[in-house]
């Protein structure tokens, strides 16, 4: 088999529609986890609301869990070698307590 057609058969199509395309906001992440799987949930806290839903829920094996901190450490990386450095709050503005545990 040629390299080409190696190339060829190892790419993967993936499809975005235009819903999924538009995204969701989320400006927190609870992640839990258990012997099998990591669990994401992703929340958009609005101040002064007393609650909120989970917008969005990942749930990850541990391999693909590491392979996004190892994905997502080289984009900040890049990031702030062209932007700067991204500030950090020095505590979170909510507790990180609450919500489901990591069970399965």
């Amino acid at each position: 088999m040629s390299e080409e057609a190696k190339n060829k058969k190892n790419k993967l199509n993936i499809e975005l529609d235009e819903a999924t395309a538009q995204g969701t906001y989320s400006n927190l992440a609870i992640i839990n986890h258990s012997p099998s799987e990591f669990v994401v949930d992703f929340v958009n806290i609005m101040p002064g609301a007393p609650k909120s839903k989970v917008k969005s829920r990942i749930i990850l094996t541990p391999q693909h869990a590491k392979r996004l901190l190892k994905a997502l450490g080289d984009n900040i990386q890049r990031f702030e070698s062209a932007h700067g450095e991204i500030k950090d709050y020095d505590k979170p503005p909510i507790p990180l307590n609450f919500g489901p545990t990591g069970q399965a």
